[in-house]
């Protein structure tokens, strides 16, 4: 497949990603708002913390490292022998969904039944329905590795509506419920998600006649299911290998990406209200990376990894699909840098007023406004962080793959220190402030094989991390003008001065888009084109 082919694929991906968590988080942001006026923020904290945190470890631990193995570019694939080690995936996540239910009930501080009930049924339905999504693993990469766009966003979409009804309606009715709400909700979710894919592929395959199905792997359910033959191994052992190799990095990265949950759970640094508060004002500052960065970052790491042979240097690939690599990462750093730098200086500005409007008091008086504050700088890290490593990630040998594992184990095991110290030391910013200091140490490991790998070439794809002097003095104007609006109309003045600070802020980030639009022609260009793909995609499918 030509690189431009897998480039307007990957770009269709992303926009039809993009749209799906746009709605998702809409949802999820509105729900709950809802649940805060009805709940506890204990139970909250619970729920959002505690019991999401076993499903994601779990989920984390047993799939990660075999999706990316599993779609990264090779010579030759034996799709039987991927899905034999795909179904891998369930076994693995049966061991972890015991091992850390068994840690979550018996070596962790229990709540008070009073307070939040059904604490234990809680921790064995999330871990059930871990279990349940990895059996759709299969389906869900073969789906991924032919671009199955809509098949995704039917799936998720039906899933996440399904379990948002679910919520409000129990929480509305049987509020006494508790935690039997959240995890019949949470299995709900898992089940119609793996039924969706379940059923597309019996009804594609029982098709012949579809384009499609003639393009697939296999031909019948039946392939789908794990296979021992007598004429080759039951996996591809260099595939196992690489997933080995991911799967140390995938452990030591879910450390990193939920570490300050890991530190609330295991140190009791924060009671359960306090994980609840910082958990919604968490949830809220990460909505934009969430609906923009994370589907990006995995439709493009498809994108790479389909284009980049990992165990060749660039010099020797075809020129072709590494100039192409170059472009479309010089342009995503640049999409990352200026959204990440927008979110950043006006959230400054507008962090208390969000948090008064979506949770009152509660959230808006005490630590609120600075966890916000100090989430929007992140917010600028994730976002190159999310894209470099993207890039890093496909791009990497095995060899490459097991060094900077070593570096991520050094990396886990000072950041949970550093969580730790600076939370006592500053409280709950200070997991804020450990996340900055290590995302800027991934960013800068990223951003080194970056340069070694274009540097015999004449691409120079970190040229997109810098902006014109003039659209940097635009956003510096626009933190200065927003901030001393905030100073004398937020947030004690009544509705109307709020009313004209959202005023002087939209016309500031007009402003700065406008700049940014006559400045970046070359990132404009960029997404004209990807957004026309993808279009074009859409109307040839």
């Amino acid at each position: 497949m030509r690189s431009q082919e897998v480039l307007g694929q990957a770009a269709r991906l992303a926009s039809s990603g993009l749209l799906l968590q746009v709605v998702f988080r809409l949802i999820t942001f509105v729900l709950n708002a809802f649940i805060l006026r009805i709940l506890s923020k204990e139970i909250v904290g619970i729920v959002n913390v505690r019991l999401t945190l076993l499903y994601s470890t779990t989920i984390f631990l047993a799939r990660e490292a075999f999706r990316r193995a599993c779609l990264s570019r090779g010579a030759q694939r034996d799709w039987s022998q991927t899905l034999n080690l795909l179904w891998l995936t369930v076994p693995l996540g049966v061991f972890w969904s015991l091992f850390l239910g068994w840690v979550w009930l018996q070596l962790l501080d229990v709540p008070d039944p009073n307070v939040i009930p059904h604490y234990g049924t809680g921790v064995l339905v999330f871990g059930l329905s871990a279990v349940v999504e990895l059996l759709g693993e299969p389906f869900w990469v073969l789906a991924q590795a032919h671009m199955f766009v809509k098949l995704k966003v039917i799936a998720e979409s039906l899933s996440v509506i399904l379990k948002s009804i679910l919520t409000a309606f129990l929480v509305l009715w049987l509020p006494y419920w508790g935690l039997y709400i959240f995890s019949l909700a949470q299995l709900s979710y898992t089940t119609v998600l793996v039924l969706c894919y379940v059923i597309y592929f019996t009804k594609l395959l029982g098709s012949p006649e579809s384009t499609k199905q003639q393009a697939l792997p296999v031909s019948r359910m039946t392939d789908m299911l794990p296979r021992i033959t007598r004429s080759r191994a039951f996996v591809n052992w260099e595939e196992a290998k690489l997933t080995w190799s991911f799967f140390k990095q995938s452990f030591l990265k879910q450390i990193l990406t939920e570490g300050e949950r890991y530190v609330m759970t295991f140190l009791n640094v924060l009671n359960f209200g306090d994980q609840g508060v910082y958990d919604i004002v968490n949830n809220l500052g990460s909505l934009v990376a969430r609906l923009i960065f994370q589907p990006i970052e995995e439709s493009f790491y498809i994108f790479f990894a389909k284009v980049l042979e990992r165990e060749k240097d660039a010099t020797l690939q075809k020129q072709e699909d590494v100039a192409v690599a170059a472009a479309v990462l010089e342009s995503l750093l640049k999409l990352a840098l200026l959204a990440g730098l927008t979110i950043t200086v006006f959230g400054f500005a507008y962090s208390q007023l969000a948090l008064d409007i979506y949770g009152g008091a509660m959230l808006s008086s005490g630590s609120g406004p600075i966890l916000l504050r100090a989430y929007c700088l992140y917010v600028l890290l994730l976002a190159i962080n999310g894209v470099t490593e993207c890039f890093t990630f496909a791009a990497m040998s095995k060899e490459e793959v097991d060094r900077y594992n070593f570096m991520m184990l050094a990396l886990s095991s000072s950041f949970l220190v550093l969580s730790y110290l600076l939370t006592r030391w500053c409280g709950s910013v200070g997991f804020i402030l450990a996340n900055c200091f290590n995302m800027g140490i991934r960013i800068t490991q990223s951003l080194c094989f970056i340069h070694r790998y274009y540097q015999k070439s004449p691409h120079r794809p970190l040229a997109g991390l810098c902006l014109s002097p003039v659209l940097l003095g635009t956003f510096a104007l626009s933190g200065g003008v927003t901030s001393l609006s905030e100073v004398f109309l937020c947030c004690e003045q009544g509705w109307l001065a709020r009313l004209v600070h959202v005023a002087v802020g939209a016309l500031c980030l007009g402003a700065t888009l406008g700049m940014a639009f006559l400045t970046e022609t070359k990132l404009i260009h960029f997404l004209r084109t990807q957004l026309g793909m993808s279009r074009l995609a859409d109307k040839t499918t």
